[in-house]
């Protein structure tokens, strides 16, 4: 027997049907002698809605009753799916995020886990239950208001569930069939990978990659945890992320795996640049510029300056869309103390990942991506390099295409097209 936890996002349990799909899947891994214990996500698009309903009562919203507003979606579904187990007769019970014992942080709308005391869930593992909790959401001692983790957040919960009750595996299901080369609806002959180390997954869901967020698999990382990622529609095995030293349930015994030179390719058109021009070249004005941003909010990805050949310099960097109207009003605060001539901002970009541990051993992985994009006559903004991983801005226009050429000259082409089955990736 092993201990399993599931989580099931919001395209699982979209509707009625849905959710009885997903009771019958549970049930059958209780049948098979397992012990089971489920995260789940708000319904479909309920979070969203829930988002645009609280904006057209208020322009900005209480963060504390937003976080109450917003658990109520997961609390809804964890509720209609021990309904759904029941009624095929199976106990099941169902748990807010403060009863299974999340403890986070204050933060409301971003909250951290800070612990995991899930003597509730034990007790009703130890009576034969199946355990249903709601993803997203925690509580905090100090104030004792319910808070909630942000995007991903019912990803976070499963992996920091299974961490706590030392569970066998952590299940992620969406409605792709695990984690493949490419985003599949981006590029439909991206191929599903049997296995990426965790390592790998962290660039990749930094980089674009939607199928796991990034908390989760840092979480999964720091404690051990395997994960599964899987899809609820197939009964078909996914992809294992592994962590160091962790074996491939796949692999057999004294198998050597090897890494594969590139593991995938990500795509993000969720950022922003912002380029401030003329900048005086004299010590120091790089750490006054990313002070200002990091003050407002806004979270630096990529960075490239130019070499001054008058005195002065461009620094541009990309942030997130969202916190560039804070880190453009925020710079321009404090143009005159800076001294920079002024600020240009381009929404217009997308960014391209290539993401492989083997490119620690293998030569001519930069040499690829460049000739490639170079074929297709795709224009190079900047250029960002890890131990990993490159990445480079693009026109956004220009993102999809290159991603398929990219894909193409690594030789992941798979020979059929991969299948969505909902068509959201989660």
């Amino acid at each position: 027997m092993a201990l399993i936890v599931q989580k099931y996002g919001g395209s699982s349990v979209a509707d009625a049907e849905s959710i009885k799909r997903v009771a019958k899947r549970i049930v059958d891994t209780r049948r098979a002698g397992h012990d089971v214990v489920v995260a789940v996500s708000a319904m479909g698009d309920t979070t969203d809605e829930l988002l645009e309903l609280a904006n057209e009562v208020a322009p900005i919203p209480a963060p504390r009753e937003l976080d109450m507003l917003l658990s109520s979606g997961e609390r809804i579904s964890m509720a209609l799916l021990a309904m759904a187990i029941h009624s095929m007769g199976f106990e099941a019970r169902s748990f807010t995020g403060s009863q299974a014992g999340m403890i986070t942080d204050s933060q409301h709308g971003a909250a951290r886990i800070v612990d995991v005391t899930p003597v509730r869930l034990r007790e009703a593992l130890d009576e034969g239950a199946i355990v249903i909790v709601a993803g997203f959401q925690g509580f905090n001692r100090d104030t004792r208001d319910i808070t909630t983790l942000g995007r991903g957040g019912s990803d976070t919960t499963a992996v920091a569930l299974a961490a706590a009750l030392d569970a066998d595996v952590c299940e992620i299901y969406s409605d792709v069939d695990g984690i493949f080369t490419a985003d599949p609806r981006v590029i439909p002959k991206a191929q599903k990978l049997d296995h990426v180390s965790s390592e790998e997954m962290l660039e990749l869901a930094a980089n674009g990659a939607k199928v796991l967020y990034i908390r989760a698999v840092e979480y999964a990382r720091r404690h051990g945890v395997l994960i599964h990622a899987r899809s609820t529609f197939s009964s078909a095995e996914g992809t294992y992320v592994l962590g160091e030293g962790m074996k491939n349930p796949r692999e057999a015994e004294g198998a050597v795996m090897e890494e594969p030179i590139v593991a995938g390719v990500a795509t993000d058109f969720s950022q922003a640049k912002i380029t401030v021009a003329g900048v005086p070249d004299v010590p120091g004005k790089a750490a006054e510029i990313f002070k200002i941003v990091a003050k407002s909010g806004a979270n630096v990805d990529m960075i490239v300056q130019n070499v001054s050949a008058t005195g002065r310099t461009d620094i541009s960097f990309t942030v997130p869309k969202a916190d560039a109207a804070a880190a453009l009003k925020a710079l321009a605060g404090d143009q005159t103390e800076v001294g920079f001539q002024n600020l240009i901002h381009d929404d217009q970009i997308g960014k391209l990942s290539v993401v492989g541990a083997g490119m620690r051993t293998h030569s001519g992985v930069s040499a690829t991506l460049f000739e490639a994009l170079s074929a297709g006559g795709i224009n190079i903004e900047m250029i960002s390099t890890s131990e990993i991983r490159i990445s480079v801005v693009l026109r956004d226009t220009d993102l999809t295409e290159a991603a398929r050429t990219v894909h193409t000259a690594y030789g992941l082409d798979g020979d059929s097209d991969a299948t969505v089955h909902a068509g959201t990736g989660r």
